[in-house]
């Protein structure tokens, strides 16, 4: 899960410092729809920016109540898992039953 997170937060990283130098590169460029064009893609930064520290935020909040909650009761927290194990263990072998295998 660490590599993935780590694989997104690069690529939106790529994605943005791509987008900052097209902005630079374009700075001494005239023309109206440059211009409007810029202004987009500066406010389609910022929204994405807000957009992944809310996102970021959340799941660290949604980590730390799923650690508290594992702390505070941690034999329930073994019993469902346990409990979740069997039902797909159970399930599994089922559906092999079905096909002969």
């Amino acid at each position: 899960m660490d590599q993935k997170k780590q694989t997104v937060e690069n690529d939106l990283g790529t994605l943005a410092e791509d987008a900052r130098a097209l902005m630079a590169a374009t700075a001494d460029v005239a023309g109206g729809k440059v211009r409007e064009a810029r202004e987009r893609l500066s406010t389609a930064l910022d929204g994405g920016r807000r957009i992944f520290g809310r996102a970021q935020a959340k799941a660290v909040e949604a980590v730390k109540a799923t650690d508290d909650a594992l702390h505070e009761h941690p034999y329930e927290a073994i019993g469902i898992a346990f409990a979740v194990g069997a039902l797909i263990g159970f399930l599994a072998a089922r559906q092999c039953s079905r096909n002969g295998d």
